[in-house]
C-alpha cells in the first residue's frame, strides 16, 4: 500500500529516542517474525507490555489466559514486560517483539523513525489515569510560579501534556529545568521520595503515582481528563509490527480478539481483575501492588478499545508546540480493520478509522 511521504521528526529526546536513534527506518526490515513462521509448528507472537495499571488489559489477558484461549494451539505466545517505551520500540524494531501495548509518544516516535513503514495501531487499550498532583499549599495555577514540578520523562507524554498546559496559563518553562516553572524529569518511582522530601513541588504523572502522591499528602490541582472532549485521551494502545501483520493477519484479528475479551473482563469483573493486576505484577517484580491503592487509581481510567486517535494528533500537536519536535505526517499509522471486524461480529459499534 502506497504511504504519503513523511515529514523528518527531528530526532530530540522529546519523544524518546535515546537509545534508538541508530534504529532508522531500516527497523522495518528486521526480522519481526518467528523461525517457525515459514515452516511447520505454531506461529510464536511475542508481546510486550508493561507491569503497571494503564496497561491493565494487557496483564489482565495474561494472567488470566484470555490472550492464549483466542490465540489458539496454532499460536505460541510468548510475553516480554518493559518498563519504558523506548526499550519496547528498540525491541520491536530489533525483531524481539511482534505487538506491544504502549503509550502515544513512543507510537509516534516508531512510526516516524522507520517512515511510516515498522508499526500499525490495532487497537485502543486504555484512557486517562494522569493527573498533577501539587503540595495542598498550591491551589492555583499562579502559584505554580517558581515551582519545581516532576515529569516522567524529557518530552514523554506527561511532560509535553504539563509544559503545553503551562504554556497556555502564560508559564514558561525550558528543557534544561529553567523559565517560570522548573520541569524536573525523573523515574515515577522517585517521585514520592523526592515529593516528601521538599525537592519537588508536584508531579504530572500517571497512576498508580497519581494515588501514592495523594497518599503521601499532596492534592490533585488538576485531572488531565478536564483538558480533552468528553474526558478522554490515549494513554495506552496495541500495536503490532507492520511485517508480522503482513505475515499474520489471521494471528493479529485473534490478538485484537484477545484485547476486546480482554477489556470486557476489566470491565464487567473489576474487583477480579484488580485482583488480577496485583497479582501479576507480584510475579514480576516480586511484589504484588497494594489492591487498595489499585481500587483507588481504577475510577480514574477508562479501558477502551477506540484508540483515541484524535488525542494522539493532539499531543503531538503540543509536542510541537512547546519545541520538543516538528511535525510529523501520521498517515497510515492507524489499521483499525481488524478491531472492527471483531466488533461487527458482536454486534457493536464500529471505531472510525482514523
Amino acid at each position: 500500500m502506497r504511504r504519503l511521504p513523511l515529514r523528518r521528526l527531528v530526532p530530540l529526546v522529546a519523544l524518546g529516542l535515546v537509545g534508538t536513534a541508530a534504529l532508522g527506518a531500516t527497523a522495518a526490515c528486521g526480522d519481526a517474525t518467528d523461525a517457525t513462521a515459514g515452516g511447520s509448528g505454531p506461529v510464536t507472537l511475542r508481546l510486550g507490555y508493561f507491569p503497571n495499571i494503564t496497561h491493565a488489559p494487557a496483564v489482565v489477558g495474561v494472567e488470566k489466559g484470555i490472550f492464549s484461549e483466542k490465540l489458539g494451539s496454532d499460536v505460541k505466545l510468548e510475553t516480554k514486560t518493559f518498563n519504558a517505551g523506548p526499550a519496547a520500540i528498540e525491541a520491536l524494531f530489533s525483531g524481539a517483539l511482534d505487538a506491544t501495548y504502549i503509550g502515544p509518544n513512543p507510537t509516534v516516535n516508531a512510526f516516524s523513525k522507520s517512515k511510516g513503514e515498522a508499526v500499525r495501531v490495532v487497537s485502543g487499550a486504555a484512557s486517562g489515569g494522569v493527573a498533577l498532583v501539587v503540595k495542598p499549599e498550591i491551589t492555583s495555577v499562579e502559584q505554580l510560579h517558581g515551582s519545581r514540578i516532576a515529569t516522567p520523562q524529557l518530552g514523554n507524554t506527561q511532560d509535553v501534556a504539563l509544559r503545553y498546559w503551562l504554556k497556555e496559563k502564560g508559564l514558561s518553562t525550558t528543557k534544561e529545568g529553567g523559565g517560570d516553572v522548573k520541569v524536573v524529569p525523573q523515574e515515577n518511582a522517585q517521585t514520592v521520595e523526592t515529593f516528601l522530601s521538599g525537592a519537588i513541588d508536584g508531579a504530572w504523572v500517571p497512576e498508580p503515582y497519581v494515588s501514592r502522591l495523594v497518599n503521601a499528602g499532596g492534592t490533585v490541582l488538576l485531572d488531565e481528563r478536564d483538558l480533552w472532549p468528553d474526558r478522554k485521551f490515549v494513554i495506552t494502545n496495541l500495536i503490532v509490527s507492520t511485517k508480522f501483520l503482513k505475515a499474520h493477519p489471521d494471528v493479529v484479528k485473534k490478538l485484537v480478539e484477545g484485547q476486546v475479551a480482554a477489556n470486557d473482563f476489566v470491565n464487567s469483573k473489576p474487583d477480579e481483575a484488580q485482583q488480577a493486576v496485583s497479582d501479576h505484577i507480584g510475579k514480576i517484580t516480586g511484589k504484588p501492588l497494594d489492591v487498595k491503592l489499585i481500587k483507588q487509581a481504577w475510577p480514574t481510567l477508562e479501558f477502551t478499545n477506540d484508540p483515541i486517535a484524535s488525542s494522539l494528533k493532539t499531543g503531538l500537536d503540543h509536542a510541537v508546540a512547546v519545541e520538543l519536535t516538528q511535525p510529523v505526517d501520521l498517515n497510515g499509522l492507524y489499521d483499525l480493520k481488524y478491531l472492527n471486524e471483531v466488533l461487527r461480529a458482536q454486534g457493536r459499534p464500529e471505531v472510525t478509522q482514523p
